[in-house]
């Protein structure tokens, strides 16, 4: 066997999320070689090339996927939301809160006020509960601060995160969150967003860039001026789109060609064909969703059949989705949007990875990160069929058992 070998998995279920055979790539009593913690090899056990002698390991039929990526939080931030919880209970609506000085708005000001140190003890607490479900990679997205130093704090914490904490970390700028108090939002754009955002690739610290583009946040125009900069400075853009009303925004990310266009719920026809021309990610974020008890649904039978992959993530944020459990998030998919389980998982490995421009992980295929959860249960399908329950067994992060 070409290149070095050091682990062999055996007596696993493998949901290889491998796209154009078997639902879920299934392989029943599969192995996996694992070398210089990628995947050499991986296939069905009668296969198994000779690892000479690599270490063995037996998982004893378990269920083994990919780890899985979340690719869209806010795990960064300071405070929480409670009240404006109950201000929706009580009937306030989503944009009423944003109108009054709550919503986003709110937590800029608990963010601003949080130093470094507490912002990151903060994000671990939510983080460690993403690990334990299997978790390998997770994007985190500023927002919070409105200001440039502020928006910089927040992206240096989310680095520190991945040196504190076995997972990989993406970074999203998104200065474009909201009008702070006393500005207008051109003015806001030009004079704050945009600097910080010159700052912030200068400094390292931005994967991508990202935005809101909605009624109660920043026009197409506004975002896509953005966009203009974040395609001068070579990062990708994704963007918060169409989740209170049709603007246009997915058509505009994916004119950029966006990796991907998020929450969707009022997406039209127009934006799913631009999509599905530049290949942007449909990122589905079912939390929101119900924590803000909309009505409308995104398009997922429209987006199946014109072949925009979909992504499944928590948005784990402290306003309109306080969640930080992607199993429950799949299971959202498939019970309030009618998502397969298949959907849902791979929503959550191979469509994941796309959505934050990854081609090393998401899949269990030779040459990719041999990143897996493993998993005490018999079919794939349970992930996403069980509420309230984690059946981790073990995650494997870089060939690390």
């Amino acid at each position: 066997m070409a290149g070095p070998v050091d682990m062999v998995i055996r007596n696993a279920t493998l949901a290889t999320m491998v796209p154009g055979g078997a639902p879920y790539g299934l392989v029943r009593d599969g192995a996996i070689v694992i070398g210089d913690g990628l995947i050499v090899w991986a296939g069905p056990a009668e296969e198994l090339p000779d690892a000479g002698d690599a270490t063995i390991r037996d998982l004893g039929g378990r269920l083994v996927t990919p780890a899985l990526i979340d690719c869209h939080t806010h795990l960064v931030h300071g405070g929480n939301r409670a009240r404006e919880f109950e201000m929706r209970l009580e009937g306030a609506s989503y944009e009423e809160i944003a109108r009054a000085g709550g919503g986003i708005v709110s937590t800029v000001a608990a963010t601003r006020a949080a130093d470094e140190d507490s912002l990151l003890a903060s994000a671990l607490r939510r983080v460690d509960a993403l690990i334990a479900e299997g978790v390998g990679v997770v994007e985190i997205k500023s927002g919070y601060g409105l200001d440039a130093d502020t928006e910089l704090r927040m992206l240096r914490v989310a680095r520190r995160i991945a040196r504190d904490r076995p997972v990989r970390v993406r970074t999203s700028f998104l200065g474009a969150h909201a009008v702070p108090a006393g500005m207008e939002a051109d003015a806001y754009i030009d004079d704050i967003c945009i600097p910080a955002l010159r700052r912030a690739h200068a400094d390292g610290l931005a994967d991508a860039v990202d935005g809101f583009c909605e009624g109660i946040a920043f026009s197409p125009e506004q975002i896509a001026r953005v966009f203009d900069v974040a395609v001068e400075l070579g990062l990708p853009v994704k963007l918060h789109a169409e989740q209170l009303s049709d603007l246009g925004g997915a058509k505009l990310a994916a004119s950029h060609g966006a990796l991907s266009a998020d929450h969707l719920e009022y997406l039209g026809a127009e934006g799913i064909a631009a999509m599905a021309e530049a290949g942007t990610v449909a990122v589905i974020l079912p939390g929101a969703f119900y924590t803000l008890r909309e009505t409308q649904a995104p398009p997922i039978a429209a987006l199946r059949a014109a072949g925009v992959p979909m992504a499944v993530a928590t948005d784990a944020n402290p306003g309109s989705s306080p969640m930080v459990s992607l199993l429950l998030a799949m299971n959202m998919a498939c019970t309030l949007f009618r998502m397969t389980p298949e959907e849902a998982l791979a929503g959550t490995t191979r469509n994941a990875a796309r959505a934050l421009g990854l081609d090393d992980c998401g899949t269990i295929a030779s040459g990719l990160r041999a990143d897996f959860a493993v998993w005490d249960v018999e079919e794939p399908a349970e992930l996403s069929y069980r509420i309230g329950f984690n059946p981790l067994y073990r995650r494997i992060l870089g060939g690390q058992f």
